[in-house]
């Protein structure tokens, strides 16, 4: 295993509005080693971005972490000053952020916006910068990288401005890049030229990237580790294949469910919702937050704190069905079985 770059423990996170506290995230933790790809799911508003907002400091008023630590090369960046943070973020940690066209200032040059964060953190003359800037659109695959350096957003397609904003966040060779949903709003030709792009460059540049994404198909295909999250909690933990093949937990398995199977009589079957809605984190519940929705909820659910359940060194769940002593549901132990290898 590589050494440990990032370990996330016991952060608390929550947004202090005018209806009340809003805890966005609850107790989570996890660790990301070098030249290693994590991915984060699940739904909307189960706290993933809030997650890599925490660990850049990014959180715009009102929100505010409350308790844990972020250690980056063992360093908690929970209590470092605003200027030392300063310095970590965009250089030792980037970030590429949901909308390539919202992140990018449509006044300003793709090459301009680049060199400026060269600039910003390295030691580099501007004409060395501009060189780096040229450098850094040619490895991310953009034709007559000299030419579109003067190019101004709008002028680039959803595919280019996502691969401009990669370059951006790899421009200072950063140790952890976080990747917030970098396929959105992009068709699926274009989503997989971007991951494939991002696994090369991750094998390449030798950079840890922590991808967020509610798209499994996405987290399959370049993910060393999933993390799954639910109500600003880790539901299940475990690598790729653990969690596609051997799913442990309700919420997990409802996930797979709703993914579209493309061979086999399955292929013919209707998709399985998950039905309910997410939880109210003005208020949000004392034990497992998936209870509701679940289908194999038992009363402890509801009110206990679930206690989380390590099946491998590698392979970690919350939930009260892989307790030693849970009781038997043969349809809980039906659907265990993930995704068939053959899909």
């Amino acid at each position: 295993m590589n050494e440990e770059l990032l370990e996330v423990k016991g952060l608390h996170t929550s947004f202090f509005t005018h209806l009340g506290e809003v805890k966005a995230i609850r107790d989570v933790s996890f660790s990301v080693h070098k030249n290693e790809i994590v991915g984060i799911v699940g739904e909307s508003g189960s706290g993933k971005s809030v997650t890599s907002l925490s660990i850049m400091g990014l959180l715009a008023h009102p929100g505010r972490v409350t308790g844990g630590q972020i250690l980056f090369k063992g360093e908690d960046l929970t209590k470092v000053k605003k200027g030392r943070m300063r310095k970590i973020q965009g250089n030792q940690i980037s970030m590429i952020f949901q909308d390539p066209m919202t992140s990018l200032n449509p006044l300003f040059t793709i090459g301009n916006q680049i060199t400026e964060a060269i600039l910003t953190h390295q030691k580099m003359t501007k004409a060395e910068a501009k060189k780096r800037a040229v450098e850094m659109l040619k490895l991310v695959g953009i034709p007559s990288p000299e030419k579109r350096y003067e190019s101004f957003p709008h002028e680039f397609s959803g595919g280019m401005r996502q691969r401009a904003m990669i370059a951006m966040a790899l421009s200072c060779e950063p140790d952890l890049l976080i990747a917030d949903e970098p396929t959105t709003a992009l068709d699926v030709t274009i989503q997989a030229q971007v991951l494939s792009l991002m696994k090369e460059l991750n094998e390449r540049l030798g950079t840890a990237t922590i991808l967020i994404t509610h798209n499994l198909g996405c987290a399959s295909s370049i993910c060393d580790k999933i993390i799954v999250m639910y109500g600003g909690k880790v539901m299940e933990e475990g690598t790729t294949e653990e969690i596609f093949y051997e799913p442990r937990h309700p919420y997990t398995m409802g996930l797979l469910n709703s993914i579209p199977k493309v061979t086999g009589e399955e292929s013919k079957q209707r998709l399985i919702p998950i039905l309910g809605t997410p939880p109210d984190m003005l208020n949000p519940p004392t034990g497992c937050p998936f209870y509701p929705r679940c289908q194999f909820a038992m009363k402890a659910c509801a009110s206990m704190p679930v206690p989380e359940q390590y099946l491998s060194e590698t392979h970690r769940v919350s939930c009260f069905m892989c307790h030693p002593q849970a009781p038997s549901n043969p349809m809980y132990e039906a659907q265990k079985g993930g995704i068939r290898r053959d899909q």
